[in-house]
């Protein structure tokens, strides 16, 4: 934005005009959870919403999903730049799903409208937004064995689903065509569209109030003091190069792991996150984009630096991505990229934790669980008729901190989502019904800081369905920082009924990954069992306060037997 003022605003209203841009991203996702279709909308919220102003800088953006508020970074700025500014006229709205233009994953859809005033276009208003249904080989997407990104959904370049105002008949036709649940779409992009409006009306209401010349300083002005507040936060981290790496453990295609090394320089009050040594591409659906692997860093600063700061494009400048193309870290067309924002992308934000774990120990975590656990199932209900899908996340441990157990089967470190409530889950969809929903004991990593739990779910199947699943942490473990012990690993298993064993899916249907598959058809009465990583531990078990092993135990979090091989722990005494 051009300025033509250069005088100093008063902390109070630029107070009032940041909160209410705020207010108005948060409106914004309060009127999709209310008016949406999906459950993955109005119970897990999986979206985001953002305003942006007309150079594609970010003014303001609410907090829901950590992964999405980065990727719609580049989402905003790379569609503007491939349509211009002046293609778009008042009651415009573009969709947009292509990953490799910004996009986090084929999933989720970004809708775009700009806000005209005066004749000229003020600002940019945003939303994207996961639907549980894009089109892909098998029904919710997140193929577990794609091999390339068109068996991922309908990839939608930048495109306008409303002109002037209309809906624009042939996109509406094309979308709804190529997905297996319309109707649910059609809601949410309903609930989208809703939303934009809103946020429109809101922008026009702050212009009205203020005036466009004040409005549009007071948004240069925030995003400088954001600049200058996060460049202040990691001045206090001191100067070094600082190294960590981690691997993703299979690509649903192969059993090799891939590798991502991370080079964290900090530079007085700069940051570079060079990726390069990380493996090259997968086959199979684990790669991240550039975007994803940049949001993931930005992830991580904004859980280690002060959460007052104005959430607005000045965080973002002190960082710089280094992200080989062709690599798993930033791959290269047409490659599978579904699991890149989902495992990959908690996993670099990992990474950064675990880096700089020598340089500032009193503010980092240890590793969290490290998967959202996608399990996508769909098939056709017999109460209707109708198709349905659905893309189930689960919770996991995240890590232990100083002065802190990790918390309890939450959405891992990217989501800030809500998995789907039981009741939602067994009336809305006929295919399973859940047996058991529990914490498990012993799976958070020890330390003086406990790692949080991990959990299982066992589901029987009512219906025929086809499942898919997009896991990790399987075969590696949530790792420890400063002596602090690993997390439990998942699972993933299935048995014909009740009364059998337990197998992998490797075992019984003969899939190359025992968590990364797809179209797979279970019968009524068999059974899953999704296991939930534990979070790592943080410092040495040995400096475990014997009070919170005791508290521990009563509570059922760790066993008797695991407190005193792990612990030390003397059953009966309280103490070591």
């Amino acid at each position: 934005m051009t300025s033509t003022q250069s005088n100093p605003i008063d902390p109070v209203t630029l107070t009032v005009i940041d909160n209410f841009l705020t207010s108005t991203c948060r409106d914004m996702g309060v009127t999709m959870m209310k008016t949406s279709y999906s459950p993955i909308f109005n119970e897990s919220l999986d979206f985001s919403c953002v305003i942006f102003d007309p150079d594609g800088q970010m003014l303001a953006q609410a907090e829901f999903c950590p992964s999405q508020i980065g990727t719609v970074k580049f989402t905003v700025t790379w569609t503007l730049d491939e349509l211009g500014l002046d293609g778009f006229e008042p009651g415009d709205v573009v969709v947009h799903d292509d990953p490799y233009r910004g996009s986090g994953h084929v999933p989720e859809h970004m809708m775009l409208k700009p806000v005209f005033y005066n004749g000229k276009i003020f600002a940019f208003v945003a939303n994207v937004a996961h639907m549980s249904e894009p089109g892909a080989k098998t029904p919710g997407g997140l193929s577990g064995d794609a091999t390339e990104v068109f068996q991922e959904g309908l990839l939608l370049p930048p495109v306008k689903i409303r002109s002037r105002g209309k809906d624009v008949p042939d996109i509406w036709k094309i979308i709804l065509a190529n997905h297996r649940t319309p109707k649910v779409t059609y809601g949410d992009f309903r609930a989208m569209l809703a939303s934009l409006d809103l946020a429109e009306a809101r922008i026009i209401e702050l212009l009205d109030t203020y005036g466009e010349e004040l409005v549009r300083e007071a948004s240069r002005q925030l995003m400088t003091i954001s600049e200058r507040r996060m460049r202040a936060e990691i001045a206090a981290i001191p100067n070094g190069v600082y190294s960590f790496e981690d691997a993703i453990e299979d690509d649903g295609i192969g059993t090799r792991d891939f590798p991502m090394r991370l080079r964290l320089s900090v530079r007085d009050d700069d940051i570079i996150a060079d990726f390069t040594g990380s493996a090259p591409q997968a086959i199979g659906p684990v790669n991240a984009i550039y975007a994803v692997t940049a949001s993931a860093v930005y992830n991580a600063f904004l859980h280690l630096t002060d959460p007052t700061i104005p959430r607005n494009e000045g965080c973002y400048r002190p960082f710089t991505i280094i992200a080989p193309p062709g690599t798993i870290v930033n791959c290269s067309f047409p490659a599978p990229v579904a699991g890149g924002n989902t495992e990959t992308s908690p996993r670099i934000t990992d990474m950064v934790f675990g880096a700089l774990q020598q340089a500032i120990p009193d503010r980092v975590v240890a590793s969290c669980g490290g998967t959202s656990s996608p399990f996508l199932f769909g098939g056709t209900d017999p109460r209707t008729g109708d198709l349905y899908a659905h893309f189930h996340f689960e919770g996991v441990g995240w890590g232990g901190r100083k002065g802190a157990d990790g918390n309890d089967m939450v959405v891992t470190i990217n989501g800030n989502c809500r998995n789907t409530p039981v009741e939602v889950f067994e009336t809305r969809y006929p295919a399973f019904l859940i047996d058991s929903y529990r914490l498990l004991a012993d799976s958070g990593g020890p330390g003086q800081w406990r790692g949080g739990l991990g959990g299982e779910r066992v589901l029987t199947v009512q219906n025929e369905v086809t499942v898919s699943a997009l896991l990790n942490r399987m075969k590696t473990d949530p790792w420890g920082v400063l002596g602090g012990d690993a997390g439990s690993r998942g699972g993933l298993w299935f048995r014909p009924d009740a009364n059998s064993e337990w197998r992998t899916f490797v075992d019984a249907f003969g899939t190359r990954s025992p968590s990364k598959f797809s179209g797979i058809t279970l019968e009524s009465g068999n059974q899953v069992r999704i296991v939930m990583p534990g979070g790592g531990g943080y410092g040495s078990p040995a400096d475990r306060d014997p009070a919170l092993i005791s508290q521990d135990i009563e509570n059922g979090f760790v066993s008797i037997e695991r407190a005193e091989r792990d612990y030390g722990f003397q059953a009966g005494m309280g103490e070591r």
